[in-house]
């Protein structure tokens, strides 16, 4: 599984975290055709420069951007992402980071999160730098992001809002949101951006992987502080198995509302749950009842706990250590008559050995091209076998 982790010591923004990326391996032609399949009708510029920042080098990522519409409703955005060329995997990964933003925002400003009107974070060059996280990671053949806790200092920040304290009430909401960690640093300026942390909060888990490092990227900030202000970020291969610890909760409910179990489920799901699932089983009085069950990582055991406690009528839960085999995953994306459709590859001993469309983005295309669901999945899944088929020739030749 190829693997990436954050190292966001001097904090993240936008910018830091898509030069990184850059400096990582992915080409900044890449990126600019990227951006263009967005037909933005404003002119994006992107300039990379090497830089210092204290003893360490580091890539510094420009954006410019000609006159035009810089400031969008998330309708707007929406539609912008959904309009373009981009693929299946890069307009999911970029509407998330923007739905968070967008729900931050509500709550910031007391307002229905489709009447936000961005400004900072709704900007081109935010844009970009969304859009761009998003085609970077997918280029780099990113499965899974890890980023380590963000830092917070105090102070204040200029805004077209006026001035805020610092971190910036966006920025903070989206830590709430998504529970990021955070460490205190003794700094007066802004180290996290809302979108470096919507990036981070939308797309990473926040914990520290073992991994075989085989890639470094390191993006500058704009700014020159007593530290080195860069982001680091490590691309790396993680073996199936590497030892993470995990663990299964279970508890046993014979008194809630079936209704509302999907909503429970969803909600785990958000928190970090690996899998959840839920068993018909009798229990005292010979009363019908579920038993609901969710393997995690032990990191995220007392946020799923509190969450299963606080969202079910149970009083207590049950939390067992387990070992957990995984084959390795990667994502690719293929092209059907009814558009692109992202899979999900099964890698056994190095060797594709399944393919899989994703069903949810079959769903999507099936509603916009108005066709049957069957359909849309049937062609993904002839693409899927042409790919199984080309792969394991190259593989036997």
């Amino acid at each position: 599984m190829r693997i990436a982790y954050c190292d966001c010591f001097s904090g993240i923004s936008g910018d830091m975290f898509l030069a990184a990326l850059v400096d990582a391996g992915m080409p900044l032609t890449e990126l600019q055709q990227g951006i263009a399949m967005l037909h933005l009708p404003e002119k994006v510029e992107l300039t990379l420069k090497e830089t210092h920042k204290g003893p360490l080098r580091a890539s510094q990522l420009q954006v410019q951007v000609g006159p035009g519409e810089h400031h969008r409703h998330p309708t707007d955005i929406r539609e912008l992402i959904e309009g373009s060329d981009l693929s299946a995997r890069v307009k999911h990964d970029s509407q998330k980071v923007f739905d968070l933003l967008a729900q931050a925002e509500a709550r910031v400003h007391g307002v229905p999160a489709d009447e936000i009107h961005f400004h900072e974070v709704g900007a081109t060059d935010s844009i970009v730098d969304i859009v761009g996280a998003a085609l970077g990671l997918e280029y780099l053949g990113i499965d899974r992001l890890y980023a380590s806790p963000l830092p917070y200092g105090s102070g204040q920040v200029k805004t077209q809002h006026g001035v805020l304290p610092l971190p910036a009430p966006a920025t903070l909401e989206i830590a709430r949101l998504v529970h990021i960690p955070l460490l205190p640093m003794d700094a007066s300026h802004e180290l996290v951006t809302p979108t470096g942390a919507a990036i981070l909060g939308a797309l990473a888990t926040f914990e520290q992987p073992s991994l075989i490092v085989t890639g470094l990227g390191v993006g500058a900030g704009k700014r020159d502080l007593a530290w080195p202000n860069v982001l680091r970020l490590m691309v790396g291969e993680v073996a199936a198995g590497d030892g993470s610890p995990h663990i299964l909760i279970e508890t046993n409910i014979d008194d809630m509302n079936p209704q509302l179990y999907g909503y429970v489920m969803n909600r785990l799901f958000e928190a970090g749950a690996l899998d959840v699932y839920m068993t018909p089983v009798y229990m005292k009085k010979n009363r019908p009842g579920t038993v609901l069950a969710v393997i995690a990582r032990q990191s995220d055991e007392q946020r799923l706990a509190h969450l299963i406690l606080e969202e079910t009528t149970t009083l207590g839960l049950r939390v067992q250590p387990m070992r957990r085999y995984e084959a390795e995953r990667r994502m690719t994306t293929v092209s059907t008559a009814y558009g692109d459709v992202p899979l999900k590859l099964k890698i056994l001993d190095g060797a594709i050995v399944q393919a899989v469309p994703e069903y949810d983005a079959c769903v999507r295309l099936a509603g916009e091209r108005q066709v049957a669901l069957s359909a849309v999945y049937g062609a993904a899944m002839l693409a899927a076998g042409e790919l199984l088929r080309s792969a394991q020739h190259t593989r036997h030749m």
